[in-house]
Order: C-alpha cells, then sequence, then structure tokens
C-alpha cells in the first residue's frame, strides 16, 4: 500500500474519533508500526498530507509535532520530515556504580566521546559547596558527549577536587578508570534523577526534537573514607534509557 492510500481519510478519520490531529498522529503511528512508514522514509510535505487527508495544514503540523517529540519522527532542516530508526531502550541499573564505558562494554558496544568542555577552572559556589574546596582552590572539570553504537546517548559533566583529578587530560575514556589506577574511585554515590524537557542546546548533541524528554542525573560519589570525590550532572535521552531499582523487605 502506497503512503497516498494509506493516509486517505476512508476508514480512519470520525467524527467520534477525537481532535482530528490525534486521529491523524495515530493513523501515522500505525503506519510506522506495520512499515507503510518504514525507518528514514520521508514523509510527504504537510501540504501534500493535508490534501490527501482533507485536512487543515494547522492540524497536519500539529500531529507531526507531536510524533517529533514522541521521538518516532525527526525534522531535518531543508530536507523535510523522516521517520526514526527505532532505539533499542537500555536498562541501567541503580543498584550498582558504573561508569558509562563500563556500562557499554557489558553490553558489547564500543564508546566514544566528544569533548565539550575539559580542563581545571575556578569552581561555581555549587561546586565548592558539594565538593567541600577550601577558599583559593580550583576544581577539574570535563564536559562531554557520550556515544555508543554510533548514537548519542548522553551529556555528562563532572566535577573533582585536583588532588583526586590532577590533570584532567588524562581522562580520554573512563573517567573512573583514571581514578582507579589513583586509587581514587568511588565506591558510593547518591544520585537524584528528575524528568525534564530538553532545550535546543542539549536536544540537538543528543539528536533529539527540542523540548523532546530527557532525565537529569544530579550525583555526588564518595570515597571509602566519607569524602566527597566527584559531583556529576548529567542529561540522558529518555527515548533510550530506563533505569532500574530492586527493592526488597
Amino acid at each position: 500500500m502506497s503512503v497516498t492510500e494509506f493516509l486517505r481519510p476512508e476508514g480512519w478519520l470520525g467524527e467520534t474519533g477525537g481532535p482530528r490531529y490525534v486521529q491523524l498522529r495515530q493513523r501515522l503511528e500505525t503506519g510506522i508500526e506495520n512499515g507503510v512508514l518504514p525507518p528514514n522514509s520521508s514523509l510527504p510535505p504537510e501540504r501534500e498530507i493535508a490534501e490527501i487527508t482533507e485536512l487543515s495544514r494547522v492540524t497536519v503540523r500539529k500531529a507531526i509535532q507531536e510524533l517529533v517529540r514522541e521521538g518516532l519522527i525527526e525534522q531535518r532542516q531543508g530536507s523535510g520530515s523522516f521517520i526514526r530508526e527505532p532505539i533499542n531502550r537500555m536498562e541501567q541499573s541503580l543498584s550498582h556504580l558504573t561508569s558509562f564505558t563500563e556500562d557499554m562494554a557489558r553490553r558489547g558496544m564500543d564508546t566514544t566521546s566528544r569533548w565539550l568542555e575539559r580542563g581545571v577552572f575556578l569552581p561555581t559556589p555549587a561546586e565548592t559547596k558539594a565538593l567541600d574546596l577550601p577558599e583559593g582552590a580550583e576544581v577539574a572539570r570535563i564536559y562531554r558527549l557520550r556515544e555508543a553504537g554510533e548514537r548519542p546517548m548522553a551529556l555528562e559533566r563532572a566535577s573533582l577536587p585536583l588532588d583526586i583529578l590532577p590533570n584532567p587530560l588524562e581522562v580520554t575514556t573512563s573517567l573512573y578508570a583514571v581514578l582507579s589506577q589513583r586509587g581514587l574511585r568511588p565506591v558510593r554515590a547518591v544520585q537524584k534523577i528528575s524528568a525534564i524537557n530538553l532545550e535546543a542546546r542539549e536536544a540537538d548533541l543528543l539528536g533529539v526534537a527540542e523540548g523532546a524528554a530527557g532525565l537529569s542525573i544530579a550525583r555526588t560519589s564518595y570515597l571509602a573514607n566519607g569524602r566527597v570525590a566527584e559531583l556529576t550532572r548529567s542529561l540522558y535521552r529518555g527515548d533510550a534509557y530506563d533505569f532500574v531499582a530492586e527493592l526488597r523487605l
């Protein structure tokens, strides 16, 4: 069945099916699920969809924008709207303190990093307080886009005292591998996870639409002696991760 035949309103568009943009969105979702609209294929232009479905362009645009927010469709500047390849969601345990590199290695996936910031800086008030830095101290800071299987997955920003990470340039893959070599790997952490909508800059880096769902994770990690070793602020794609915790009585 062609896309044009599939989108003709007979049989799926009706007065009792709810708002028309919702009916169109559901029809497009059905097309994606059954392969009429396969991954990487382009949608007809909004004007053409409006003519086929006998809907207004405003209605068509609203339906498409909802699918963009859901991560089923991506809009490429100057090229139109395309069906996204499905992303295999990953389960991340909250019971073990591991690095991104270690997590992906267990899944047999190679990781790469795009460095956005790496060096020694004057600390922010939040870093000074969280890391219990003395007056005049500097902080090691690394900020990078983490990729696995050639897909952007997360934005990670980590801050550490200089005596724990004197040279941030030593970190090329796993931060925890470098800390382990120094005998200063964290052994426990406290995390706070929040659901957010990604802003334009972060969404662009992660390859999703502005406003798409994301997971914000704030983590404070501790050495065996109880000292704070690391402060991280990470943003994960909401369409790629499920965080799982085991609870026992």
